[in-house]
């Protein structure tokens, strides 16, 4: 079996770079040549969305983003065959930075587990961040995902304790997601030095209690942003100020455009 591309990623020892994006936002078509935008411009994971009707832990802009996707036709089926287009070369140039899917756990029950996961791997999906899967409960899926090779991802949130954490990290099996503050996706405030302080104290935290690397999101919208989390954690997420970037696009070409324009200045 081929090694993950993210567990391979996550040796190198360099701070990441992680998008966010809602497959076929904003128009129909525009997957291929804005992941192709994206990699190009230094994205070291690209996370895709699994568009869905209750995202819980999403805020406006990605929720709305979900409904878009929706509407031009993207399913779970149809995200797999995006990915393996990706990988393929077939109407971009091939995509070979590690993929991430973050959805929840309703549409890949109704998919059917195994299926779900042995048709992800053909694709060419490198990981899972499902966030309303308890870490708890998650032992006998961790496993079958595992024995796929898929690396799976929990989140880490301002309020979890010391030994939260470390069961988190044993769990997740290359890195963790940090939250950054205790909001919706988009709508999380990270100005000011009060804000500041208090996620710098939350980081050092969770680096006292993981083993593992970890990244941060939600509210990290340009450069300054992201340089401030690389002195604390191993990576950063870019997502809802990136769709914004590519709402006003009117065709594929252009979404590409003002992908590689946006993670341009990011990087």
């Amino acid at each position: 079996m081929q090694e993950n591309r993210i567990t391979s990623l996550l040796r190198q020892d360099k701070k990441l770079l992680l998008a966010y994006y809602m497959p076929e936002f904003p128009v129909p078509g525009a997957t291929l040549p804005v992941l192709e935008a994206l990699q190009e411009n230094g994205a070291d994971i690209i996370e895709l969305g699994i568009p869905f009707s209750d995202p819980v832990g999403d805020g406006p802009v990605i929720q709305d983003a979900a409904q878009v996707a929706i509407r031009n036709g993207v399913t779970l089926r149809n995200l797999l065959e995006l990915v393996r287009k990706a990988r393929a070369g077939e109407g971009c140039s091939p995509v070979t930075a590690p993929i991430l899917l973050m959805g929840y756990c309703n549409p890949l029950i109704a998919y059917g587990g195994d299926c779900f996961l042995a048709d992800a791997v053909e694709a060419g999906v490198d990981g899972l961040l499902l966030p309303d899967l308890p870490p708890e409960e998650a032992g006998d899926f961790l496993e079958r995902a595992r024995s796929f090779g898929l690396t799976v991802v929990f989140l880490i949130s301002p309020v979890t304790p010391p030994e939260r954490i470390e069961l988190i990290d044993s769990l997740s099996t290359d890195f963790s997601y940090c939250i950054a503050v205790n909001a919706t996706t988009g709508t999380a405030k990270l100005e000011g030095a009060d804000a500041d302080a208090a996620v710098a104290e939350y980081l050092q935290r969770v680096r006292r209690h993981a083993r593992k690397k970890f990244v941060v999101g939600f509210g990290i919208r340009d450069r300054a942003k992201v340089e401030r989390m690389w002195q604390f954690a191993d990576g950063a997420v870019v997502g809802t100020a990136l769709l914004q970037s590519l709402a006003g696009a009117s065709s594929p070409a252009e979404a590409a455009l003002l992908a590689a324009g946006f993670w341009r200045a990011l990087r």
